[in-house]
C-alpha cells in the first residue's frame, strides 16, 4: 500500500518515536534487499532485472514491547505488516506483497533462560537457530531442530512455517519441540501461551500460532524442550533394489525402533545427488539411517534395523557412506550441489500415510513428467512417522523459458499439477516449507469448508487484515 507522501512522513515519524530513528528505514537499497527471499519466483524476477515487491518502510523493533508499538501504529492506520526473519524461506512467505511495513525481527536475538532441570531453553525469536542450538550444546543439550537452513533461519521462521530438521523421525518437528510462546497480536496486545504444551485447558494456543506464517501476529519469544546430547550416534547405509522395498523396510523400522535419521532416495536421486555429494555410484535405492542415545540401546536398535533391511534383500553398506552423508548434510544445499538458477525447480514436500506413500509418489512423477516435457521429478523420503512419511519431491527443468512472465506461469502450472495430484492421492499441500505466497491459492482446495475455521481466526484477531496479506490463503 502506497500512502501519500505527507501522511507517510507523519507515520514514519511516529515509528521513529516508538522504536528509534536508527531502527526505521525508507532507504531504497534496504527496501530492495527485502524483496527477494529463497522463493524461486522472487529470485528469477530479480535476476531478470525486474523490481521485486517493495515495502514502504523497514522497521526493526528490539523487543515485544516495541513490536507492540509498531503493530498498534499499523493497525490504527491499516498499514500492511510483513514479518521477516532470516529470509531463507522458499515459499515467498515474507515478501511484502502489499507494501506497507516490513518488520525485521533480528534485533530480538537474546537468550532468556536455560533451565537445565526442566530441560528447557527460552530465547527471542529473531535469533538464528544455530546460535540457540550452540547455547544448548554448551550445557550438554540439544534441541534437535537441525534443518538445512540452521545457520541462516531464525527461531521465528521455524515456528511460523512449522519447520522440521534432519533428526525429526526420533525428535519430532518444531511443533513437537516448542513448549510455549509469547505472541504480539495485531492490535498490539502481548499474550503468552500456557507454560506447558500438554493440558486440558481448551485448544492448544501454540498450535494456533505455529504455522500461521505471520498472518495472526508476531511470535517474539519461545521456549523449547532440550534433550541430552547423545552418548553415541551410529550410522548405517543400505542399498535396496527399488523404492518400494525400501519404503517397506523403513515402515517396519519405524514401528520397532526410533532412528533419528532415516532417508530413502529413489533411483533417480541415488544416481544423481547421492553420487555427486558422497561418491556412491551403484544402481538402486540408497538409504541412510542413524540411531543414537545410550550406546547400549543404540546398538540394539541398529541390529534390529539391520535384520529388517536384510529381510528386504538390501545390501549392507556399513557405516562409511552414512558418515559421509552426515558430514555433507549441509553440502547438499551449497552452490555446485544444490539446484539453482538458471534451472527452474521446486520442492513439494508431501506428507502421506504409508498406504498412500508409493502410489502418491508414482502419480506425482507421472503427472509432472508426462505433462511438462523437459521436466524431471526426483524424490526421497526424509521424515518418518508411526503413520506415514514425507516425500521430499522435487521437479527440475534445466532450460526454462527466458521470458520471466512465461517462466513464472509455467512454474505455477507445474505446482498446481503436482500438489493437486498429491491431494488426490492422500497427500497434503505441504509438510514443512509452509504455504506462503506460492501455495496460498491451493489452501481452500485442501481444506474445503474447514477453511472457515482459519478465516474466522483471522477475522477475529486481525479484523483490519494487516498481517501478511495474500499468504496462507487468508
Amino acid at each position: 500500500m502506497e500512502f501519500q507522501s505527507f501522511m507517510k512522513n507523519m507515520v514514519i515519524s511516529e515509528l521513529e518515536d516508538a522504536i528509534g530513528e536508527e531502527n526505521v528505514s525508507i532507504n531504497e537499497a534496504d527496501r530492495l534487499s527485502y524483496g527477494v527471499d529463497y522463493y524461486w519466483v522472487s529470485r528469477v524476477w530479480a535476476d531478470k532485472g525486474h523490481k521485486p515487491p517493495l515495502a514502504d518502510v523497514i522497521v526493526r523493533p528490539g523487543n515485544a514491547q516495541e513490536v507492540s508499538k509498531v503493530l498498534k501504529i499499523a493497525n490504527y492506520y491499516k498499514i500492511p505488516v510483513h514479518t521477516w526473519g532470516g529470509g531463507s524461506g522458499s515459499q515467498g512467505g515474507a515478501l511484502p506483497m502489499a507494501g506497507g511495513m516490513l518488520l525485521d525481527t533480528k534485533r530480538m536475538n537474546r537468550l532468556i533462560d536455560i533451565d537445565e532441570y526442566s530441560y528447557t531453553i527460552t530465547a527471542e525469536t529473531g535469533m538464528i537457530f544455530q546460535l540457540l542450538e550452540w547455547y544448548a550444546n554448551e550445557k550438554g543439550f540439544s534441541i534437535m531442530h537441525l534443518p538445512s537452513c540452521l545457520t541462516c533461519g531464525t527461531i521465528g521462521g521455524a515456528l511460523a512455517h512449522r519447520g522440521v530438521g534432519i533428526t525429526s523421525t526420533k525428535y519430532g518437528k518444531i511443533d513437537d519441540q516448542c513448549v510455549s510462546m509469547e505472541v504480539v497480536l495485531p492490535n498490539g496486545d502481548i499474550v503468552n501461551t500456557l507454560p506447558v504444551p500438554k493440558h486440558a485447558g481448551g485448544p492448544d494456543l501454540n498450535q494456533m500460532f505455529i504455522g500461521s506464517e505471520g498472518t495472526l501476529g508476531v511470535i517474539t519469544k519461545a521456549t523449547f524442550r532440550m534433550v541430552n546430547l547423545p552418548e553415541i550416534r551410529k550410522f548405517r547405509a543400505f542399498l535396496f533394489k527399488d523404492f518400494a522395498s525400501g519404503i517397506s523396510a523403513c515402515k517396519e523400522i519405524t514401528q520397532k525402533v526410533k532412528p533419528s535419521i532415516l532417508r530413502l532416495y529413489d533411483e533417480t536421486e541415488t544416481a544423481s545427488i547421492i553420487k555427486n555429494v558422497i561418491g556412491f555410484d551403484k544402481k538402486g535405492t540408497f538409504m541412510n539411517m542413524a540411531v543414537e542415545g545410550d550406546a547400549r540401546i543404540a546398538a540394539i536398535e541398529e541390529q534390529i534395523a539391520i535384520e529388517i533391511c536384510k529381510k528386504y534383500d538390501a545390501m549392507d553398506l556399513g557405516s562409511e557412506y552414512g558418515e559421509k552423508w552426515y558430514e555433507n548434510k549441509i553440502t547438499f544445499f551449497y552452490p555446485g550441489y544444490t539446484l539453482d538458477n538458471p534451472q527452474m525447480f521446486g520442492t513439494m514436500d508431501t506428507a502421506v500415510t504409508y498406504g498412500n506413500l508409493e502410489s502418491c509418489y508414482r502419480a506425482m512423477k507421472e503427472a509432472i513428467e508426462s505433462t511438462y516435457p523437459g521436466v524431471r521429478f526426483i524424490a526421497h523420503c526424509s521424515h518418518w512417522y508411526d503413520w506415514g512419511a514425507m516425500i521430499y519431491d522435487r521437479f527440475i527443468m534445466d532450460e526454462p523459458p527466458e521470458d520471466p512472465n512465461e517462466a513464472v506461469s509455467l512454474y505455477n502450472r507445474i505446482w498446481n499439477t503436482g500438489v493437486r495430484t498429491a491431494m488426490a492421492h492422500g497427500g497434503v499441500v505441504n509438510h514443512h516449507h509452509g504455504v506462503g505466497l506460492k501455495l496460498s491459492r491451493l489452501m481452500k482446495e485442501q481444506y474445503g469448508p474447514a477453511m472457515q475455521v482459519f478465516e474466522g481466526l483471522k477475522k477475529s484477531l486481525d479484523p483490519n487484515g494487516i498481517m501478511n496479506p495474500y499468504k496462507l490463503g487468508l
